[in-house]
């Protein structure tokens, strides 16, 4: 009898352990936007996930387009849906695009990642930065909004995920905006260092 229940309770350890979701909240970066789905960043990640023998269900949830607002609008929902243990919040490039307010910004990102923290899962922020033209002032504040939530929260940080390769302009499509396919490991070889410590076989 002690033995049978000793199984059980593995047999349920490693079913609680493959229903883990990792759930993506992003915009066009991250919604393969102009490449094939299978080989943007999300989907070499599902497959470095299987191949480091960590059993995470991967959600990607981004739309192209998105912005902060609209990210928090819909945060509910799907963490009331995925119950994710660990959420990456890649929002804010439409915000600067657009040249929205980046007090609003942070406070739509402040309450995403209060959100998904109260809900019991890990966070991974991923920072963008903004073109020169936009102006010092305007570029700093939007970029140390990021680092600045980050270290308040005590989220994980990527500050840029295309770092090291953002001023090559043969891995970027048509609108020197969106990294293509060739990029995308790139963005992997970025994102996993920070993203591994949040994470659990």
């Amino acid at each position: 009898m002690a033995r049978s229940i000793i199984i059980l309770f593995a047999i349920m350890s490693i079913q609680s352990a493959s229903a883990a979701t990792l759930l993506i909240w992003g915009d066009s970066l991250s919604a393969a936007y102009g490449i094939d789905q299978k080989t943007a960043w999300p989907a070499l990640l599902e497959q470095k996930l299987q191949g480091e023998g960590y059993r995470y269900k991967l959600v990607n949830a981004s739309i192209s387009g998105e912005t902060t607002a609209g990210g928090l609008t819909r945060l509910p929902a799907a963490l009331a849906e995925h119950k994710p243990a660990v959420v990456i919040i890649e929002l804010g490039a439409n915000d600067g695009l657009r040249g929205l307010p980046v007090p609003a910004m942070r406070s739509n990102l402040d309450a995403m990642i209060r959100a998904t923290q109260s809900a019991g899962a890990k966070v991974m922020l991923i920072g963008m930065r903004m073109p020169p033209n936009f102006g010092p002032v305007y570029t700093t504040k939007f970029q140390e909004t990021f680092s600045g939530l980050a270290k308040e929260r005590k989220t994980a940080l990527l500050p840029f995920m295309m770092e090291g390769f953002a001023q090559r302009d043969e891995l970027f499509q048509g609108d020197n905006l969106h990294p293509t396919s060739a990029a995308q490991p790139l963005i992997i070889q970025n994102l996993w260092p920070v993203l591994k410590p949040l994470l659990r076989k």
